[in-house]
């Protein structure tokens, strides 16, 4: 088939969270081209499906909640298009979303997937929604354009790719990395995937503290060292380039060295030198905080990004710990 006259389905699955999912909507009303097929999923969530429903859309509905990678899956058992284009129910789209798709996929045929990346204009104004989304958005824009994973949030595949792959890995029960481990099994197969920087998202979320440690530490860090240590493989990219490798070696150190100051005054130069190292190491990310949203700003991210370079340290230790005991993975129901 000529890859110009390709066809999308856009697939959004949704549980509860239904005031993000009616702005995700409009946004795709505004879509140019319009997709050729739009389905919901209604994950365990009569009201998502109602909702759904009076806006004109196909429903597919789940009696209990799945996850969104068996929603996912579900939706493109229905789809027809040539491309499964997945979106979150808690983002908002760009106009030229399918549009930059289809000239994606046309020009580069031997493109098996292409993802995208939040904007810098994250819509939730507190200080940590800010903070967490901007890190995602800067994570993407300096990542390379050869992707290494795939994103559930806006990603697109062409559907004899994701059949040959057998879909999201059903065993996610809760958001988490599903979307992470088909990439990775994507990769390992030679499919190739295309990050599109200017493929662009406005993430929705309101983040808080506890959301951020629970959701970094037990739905990301855990189950995606199960996978590295699954696939023995760490790519150099995204978060996990060797900067931020040394940056989880310097933030344990550091913890160590404070603690043991109280016993050692010694320790307090190796904090000093923990700490001017991560800011060195981090500083790119430090002077886009401040050019985005100002000095303060700027400062009070430095301690949170320690905190998750610390946390993501002791998950990746604790999984190391699991998978040498053979212990099930954390993160699946």
């Amino acid at each position: 088939m000529d890859d110009s006259t390709l066809t999308i389905s856009l697939i959004i699955p949704v549980h509860r969270n239904h005031e993000p999912f009616q702005a995700c909507m409009a946004s795709v009303r505004n879509l140019k081209p319009a997709p050729d097929e739009i389905i919901v999923v209604a994950d365990g969530d009569p009201e998502g499906a109602a909702l759904a429903g009076s806006m004109g859309i196909q429903v597919v509905e789940t009696t209990v909640a799945g996850g969104p990678g068996a929603a996912r899956n579900r939706g493109a058992e229905q789809a027809r298009g040539d491309i499964l284009f997945f979106l979150d129910a808690d983002v908002m789209v760009y106009p030229d979303a399918t549009d930059r798709l289809h000239k994606l996929f046309a020009e580069e045929p031997e493109i098996a997937a292409v993802i995208g990346s939040y904007d810098d204009q994250p819509s939730e104004p507190n200080f940590l929604s800010q903070y967490r989304n901007l890190l995602h958005h800067y994570v993407h824009q300096n990542a390379s354009p050869e992707g290494s994973t795939f994103w559930g949030a806006c990603g697109a595949i062409r559907r004899v790719v994701f059949q040959d792959m057998g879909g999201f890995d059903e065993r996610y029960r809760y958001p988490s990395v599903e979307d992470i481990e088909l990439g990775c099994r994507m990769r390992q197969r030679g499919y190739r995937i295309r990050l599109d920087k200017a493929l662009h998202i406005k993430h929705l979320k309101r983040w808080t503290a506890r959301s951020i440690l629970y959701t970094d530490f037990f739905r990301r860090a855990l189950p995606w060292t199960a996978i590295i240590l699954r696939d023995r493989r760490l790519v150099n990219d995204l978060n996990m380039k060797t900067s931020d490798r040394l940056s989880v070696a310097a933030s344990g150190l550091l913890f160590a060295a404070t603690a043991g100051s109280s016993i050692r005054i010694e320790m307090l130069m190796v904090t000093g030198l923990m700490a001017g190292m991560l800011f060195m190491l981090n500083q790119p990310i430090y002077g886009f905080f401040y050019r985005k949203r100002g000095l303060w700003f700027a400062v009070k991210s430095v301690p949170w990004h320690w905190l998750y370079f610390l946390y993501s340290g002791l998950a990746f230790l604790i999984g190391i710990v699991r998978h040498g005991l053979g212990l099930k993975s954390v993160e699946r129901g």
